[in-house]
């Protein structure tokens, strides 16, 4: 076990602030390498929360934590934080059931101040916690910490256009980690960024503002020579225009120069702008040259490294991603009109062989789902196919543009949505749980739920080929291991098939409950329908079962509410069926960050589960008949 003799002297952020300065590079130290150790046993995110260990001491240095305000972007980069404020044993269980999260939540500690998950929420959080507390009279402080890809982001730019006219006392930090520190990250930088926060050249300003105020010829010259004079040295031009007062870059790692520029910006009023320059995987050697392998991981053994931890990779089945990212470049090869687009999930969404192939047909947008969506509209338009590669919690921040630009023009785009239903560690955040319910009621949308591999990448050929938007849904990690074939082969549309047949009950599996509903089916004698097709729903199929079964139930991995089986109950009301049907799926209720398996069994979603909600809608069937001829009876 590695020692750590003044981390362990840290309970919070008090503890902290009570220590020499000179004493900070040491603790960082110490902290990076309990991040290495710690991950590398629960998993987690790794090359990001390294590059912010700095950054993240610094500002509870200086700050009065919890009362001034800290609002973490994304929170992939908050291990540290969570450390720091009393949370280091809970790291252990890291992303477990029970455990400590991922991501900030206000549930979990006062110093978590905004519950984070999606990108580019911090400076619209921060601006409205600094405005209520200007309202309220009160001093305290707000910085909101974002990404550069997270400033890619619409929404990060409305809030920045919007606090710069709002007189916010807030600061916004740019964690930069997209480039090396190069020349400009400095002396000469360090001390620009220092004149610039600190108190005597902001006096200066503030008093010439004054003086030349009687003559606003004068004021604006002045304030253009300064803006010139700050352009020539640093790339804050855009920021000052929007109405910050902008300091950097500096190095992220440099805690000499970082400390002392958010003591000086901590003084300033108004909206202030620090862009600081780290480095993903900073102080490991494995993670610093290759961060995105280290952005997420599994356990690994810190010595050797990730493919060491993992102990190979032989005989290991595709993932569903995999079976995606293979189809992609066989249908690419097969039609020069598709186009493969993603926000800013190349690699999560198993795009990375297409865009080596295929490097003029892939288009990376960045953080920016509202823009992937209405651009894949309008190359449609232009009779491409596009196809748009995009993680279900995340296709909600482009729903209207689903809704508005794509379907109402019945334009053919295909949605390939990866991690549908619960997704296991990173939480509520992440599952992809209510997508069959957002895009099922959409007018010409077809929705498919493949149950196998294979089944998988027949439903992503029929979505290719359909003239109209569609989406696949399909769940993370692997699948029951039926082996693919290399065809480019449809489905008929809207028809779902029989998987077993059993007697009195039926149940209605969409996507990865098939197999759970499989196991079931044999222990309960019942039927089992492999559904495929959300929309259109196979009302015949449902009409069959209907007319030969006592009991039908619906199977999804999706919210209860306008999911799959709201479609089958709205079937047999139009059959005016009597049979009995109930539902099964994801209660009313934002699931926690755990294990998958054991998630899905504390819903029911399981073998066990199924069977258990099937016997007792039985019996209470049974008793309720029984109650019935009772009081029939003289």
């Amino acid at each position: 076990m590695t020692s750590y003799p003044l981390l362990d002297t840290i309970g919070s952020p008090a503890a902290l602030r009570a220590l020499e300065r000179k004493q900070l590079p040491q603790l960082a130290e110490e902290l990076r390498a309990f991040l290495v150790e710690s991950v590398s046993k629960t998993g987690g995110h790794l090359s990001s929360n390294l590059g912010t260990v700095e950054l993240t001491l610094a500002l509870h240095y200086v700050y009065d934590t919890p009362r001034d305000r800290l609002v973490w972007d994304v929170g992939h980069q908050t291990y540290a934080h969570k450390v720091l404020t009393g949370r280091r044993e809970g790291m252990a269980r890291l992303r477990s059931h029970g455990g400590v999260s991922g991501f900030p939540k206000r549930c979990e500690s006062d110093y978590d101040t905004f519950g984070v998950g999606h990108s580019s929420t911090s400076i619209s959080a921060a601006l409205g916690m600094a405005l209520a507390c200007k309202l309220k009279g009160d001093d305290r402080k707000t910085v909101a910490i974002i990404g550069d890809g997270a400033m890619s982001a619409g929404q990060a730019f409305e809030a920045l256009n919007n606090a710069g006219v709002a007189d916010a006392n807030m600061l916004v930090i740019l964690n930069d980690n997209d480039m090396s520190i190069s020349p400009p990250v400095g002396a000469l930088n360090k001390y620009l960024a220092r004149l610039f926060s600190g108190s005597a050249f902001n006096a200066a300003r503030r008093a010439g503002e004054k003086v030349l105020g009687v003559s606003p010829g004068l004021l604006e010259f002045a304030n253009r020579f300064e803006e010139h004079v700050k352009g020539m040295l640093t790339p804050g031009t855009l920021f000052e225009e929007l109405g910050f007062n902008y300091i950097g870059p500096i190095d992220g790692h440099d805690l000499d120069s970082l400390i002392p520029t958010l003591q000086n910006l901590q003084k300033l009023k108004g909206p202030q702008f620090l862009h600081v320059i780290t480095r993903k995987g900073q102080g490991y050697k494995l993670a610093e040259a290759d961060p995105i392998l280290y952005h997420g991981v599994s356990k690994f053994q810190p010595e050797v490294g990730i493919e060491g931890g993992k102990g190979g990779k032989g005989g290991a089945r595709p993932t569903y991603t995999q079976i995606f990212g293979q189809w992609l470049c066989d249908m690419a090869a097969a039609d020069d009109k598709l186009v493969a687009i993603t926000p800013a999930m190349g690699e999560g969404s198993g795009m990375i062989r297409f865009s080596e192939q295929f490097p003029e047909r892939y288009h990376d947008v960045g953080i920016a789902e509202q823009h992937a969506i209405t651009f894949a509209a309008g190359m449609a338009c232009e009779g491409l196919r596009p196809v748009v590669a995009i993680y279900s919690t995340f296709l909600q921040r482009g729903y209207d543009q689903l809704l508005h630009d794509v379907a109402l023009q019945n334009l053919p785009v295909v949605f390939a949505l990866d991690r549908g239903g619960l997704v296991g560690a990173d939480g509520p955040t992440h599952h992809g749980t209510f997508d069959l319910s957002y895009v099922t009621c959409i007018p010409n949308m077809v929705v498919m739920t493949p149950a196998d591999e294979e089944e998988c990448r027949r439903m992503l050929t029929t979505a290719y080929r359909h003239d109209g938007p569609s989406a696949v849904r399909y769940p993370r990690g692997t699948g029951p291991g039926v082996a693919t074939c290399a065809e480019l082969t449809t489905l008929p549309l809207g028809k779902g098939e029989i998987r077993r047949q059993g007697q009195g009950v039926a149940l209605l599996a969409f996507g990865s409950m098939l197999t759970p509903a499989l196991e079931a089916g044999e222990a309960l004698d019942a039927t089992v329908a492999n559904m495929r097709f959300v929309k259109p729903i196979d009302r015949e199929l449902i009409a069959k079962l209907a007319a030969e079964h006592s009991l039908l139930v619906s199977v999804e991995e999706n919210a209860l509410i306008g999911g799959a089986g709201s479609e089958v109950a709205r079937v047999l009301d139009e059959l005016g069926s009597p049979v009995r049907f109930i539902r099964i799926g994801l209660p009313d209720r934002f699931i926690d960050h755990g294990d998958q398996a054991r998630l899905l069994a504390e819903v029911g979603l399981d073998r066990d589960g199924i069977v258990a909600t099937v016997r007792t809608a039985l019996t209470d069937a049974q008793a309720a008949s029984a109650a019935s001829i009772a009081q029939e009876k003289p």
